[in-house]
């Protein structure tokens, strides 16, 4: 059974999750992710019983407001999604736009829902004001709400009693976090707002983000960054400062949406990069794994 998705979100890191929590730690107390998002690593994390508390934070208050419906109030939120789903039937397009001065206008989480299952690519846009400004992918209805219903109820209960919900400067959020926690990071991509003509909510300055990278570092609190990566021999995002000492390791994405399109061969490489604590811990579990697997092999030879 497929890993339940129910916020459509470009970027999500959801088709490479398990290889992300492969890097997790046999045991922590709690997992927090400062740029939720789609949630797409949380909700992984409580389906393959990788983590028993979470903390998500976005500094767009409507998506955690939305994430607090589906997880604590999740029939609710499965109703107003089939009501106005189903209200755009044969006036798509303009509902689609009066749906979406509706959410500029109230910021109720049941419009954003379905906006994002309905927007271009998935892809979340706000312009300078703040408001919501993508448009509608005019070849689709978006998700249909019986298939919105399965991922909405399964995730809660994957996470209902399980989660505490932020919606604050991620900085904030990391001087929560303390060395019995992992933290995962996925911040909005370098540029975007700068020459694109958009803005994700909330976009992060990088020498404040790196600061924190090293304040954590400090404190020793366990951490997995998904950074930048590259397609072929173009790369993305400024380096990290090597005096930060991660570990860098490159997961296979596959062909991106745009590659297929323009029907190119390039494979991108998305990156993760390890804080040192971490590895340290991962190195300690290797250790004990290696010392039962010795002395059980001198038993059974004995």
């Amino acid at each position: 059974m497929k890993l339940p998705h129910p916020i459509p979100y470009q970027g999500s890191k959801r088709n490479l999750a398990d290889q992300i929590i492969r890097f997790f730690p046999d045991k922590f107390e709690r997992l927090i992710e400062p740029f939720a998002g789609s949630a797409a690593i949380s909700i992984a994390s409580a389906y393959y019983f990788k983590a028993n508390r979470f903390l998500i934070n976005d500094i767009n208050s409507p998506l955690i407001k939305l994430w607090e419906n589906i997880i604590n109030e999740p029939k609710t939120i499965v109703k107003a999604y089939h009501d106005i789903w189903h209200g755009q039937h044969g006036n798509e397009e303009e509902y689609y736009y009066e749906v979406r001065q509706k959410f500029n206008t109230t910021q109720k989480p049941e419009y954003l829902l379905f906006l994002l299952a309905k927007c271009v690519k998935a892809a979340v846009r706000y312009n300078s004001q703040g408001n919501f400004n993508q448009s509608p992918d005019k070849r689709r209805l978006g998700r249909n709400p019986v298939m919105m219903r399965d991922n909405i109820l399964r995730t809660s209960k994957l996470l209902n009693g399980k989660i505490d919900f932020f919606s604050k400067d991620y900085s904030r959020i990391l001087e929560m976090a303390n060395p019995n926690d992992l933290v995962y990071m996925d911040p909005p991509y370098q540029g975007t707002g700068l020459n694109g003509g958009f803005n994700y909510s909330g976009n992060i300055e990088f020498n404040n983000f790196v600061l924190s990278l090293f304040e954590l570092n400090e404190r020793k609190v366990p951490y997995i960054l998904s950074y930048d990566g590259r397609t072929g021999n173009k790369t993305f995002g400024i380096p990290l400062p090597k005096e930060l000492k991660l570990t860098k390791i490159e997961i296979n994405a596959g062909r991106s949406s745009q590659a297929t399109l323009l029907n190119r061969k390039e494979i991108t490489f998305e990156s993760v990069f390890l804080s040192p604590t971490l590895i340290t811990k991962i190195n300690a579990q290797k250790l004990v794994c290696k010392q039962i697997y010795e002395t059980t092999l001198f038993a059974i030879n004995e």
